[in-house]
């Protein structure tokens, strides 16, 4: 649930970014209750993604500033790798290491990084893949499992860093549609813990289901902020309501699986 009576655990300030000559962030201000879940959608090449890898320094940025619980991120060194630790984000296209086991995928962060014991982050990798729902999958290379398997195992690597921050770059957008669910169901099943999340999605009815705000962006900027009651049912931008209409006119004429 969102609180409103403590700082923000992230806040965006004046953010601005660019690839070349295109300007990708434009003067993004955001803040990012504890326990909040921030739904982001908008169209392709609207900054979406990249405001999530920003978020964590996965990409430096060129304007402004970023705080996590009240410290400015780094721009690099121990001290950016130690923030990042509390940082989760889930790609994507999985990222999994090819060469090794789902289980070393989950356990490899918390040994090397949090400094815990092989025992320890084991017993902790079968709690979380178990979880996940690919717990009889842990001794197998990524390549063996499905697209929605592997992106759970994903999440359960993400949770593994006990991170106080998850970020969700688009995670269903390269499964199978009969996959998807797999994914939001654990991603619904974690926004029910009160767990701090910004998930860049396209699925509309997981961010009116989910979010405690969602954020509609267009041209690198923040066009509209609000409850998903409000924004899906009486949305303020004519963007947001051309692309409303256009994503759910969409959906609705899918054929049904």
């Amino acid at each position: 649930m969102t609180t409103t009576d403590t700082q923000p655990l992230v806040r965006l300030n004046g953010v601005g970014k660019s690839f070349g000559e295109t300007k990708v962030l434009d003067g993004i201000d955001l803040d990012i209750a504890p326990g909040e879940v921030v739904v982001v959608i908008g169209p392709s090449g609207s900054g979406k993604s990249t405001l999530c890898r920003c978020i964590n320094r996965l990409e430096p940025i060129d304007e402004g500033t970023i705080e996590f619980d009240g410290k400015t991120l780094p721009e690099e060194g121990n001290a950016l790798a130690e923030l990042r630790a509390d940082i989760g984000m889930v790609f994507q296209s999985f990222n999994l290491f090819a060469h090794k086991t789902v289980r070393e995928n989950v356990t490899l962060g918390p040994i090397r990084v949090r400094k815990r014991g092989k025992q320890e982050a084991n017993q902790r990798a079968e709690e979380l893949l178990a979880r996940v729902g690919v717990a009889e999958h842990a001794d197998k290379p990524p390549a063996r499992l499905s697209g929605g398997q592997q992106q759970r195992a994903a999440i359960a690597r993400a949770l593994a860093m006990d991170p106080r921050v998850l970020l969700f770059d688009e995670p269903t957008s390269a499964l199978d549609p009969e996959m998807v669910h797999e994914v939001l169901d654990v991603i619904t099943g974690l926004a029910a813990e009160g767990r701090t999340m910004v998930v860049v999605t396209h699925e509309m009815g997981f961010a009116r289901r989910v979010a405690d705000r969602v954020l509609f962006m267009a041209d690198g900027r923040i066009a509209e902020s609000g409850n998903p009651e409000d924004f899906f049912a009486h949305p303020k931008t004519e963007r947001a309501k051309d692309f409303l209409s256009r994503v759910l006119e969409h959906t609705e004429s899918r054929p049904a699986s």
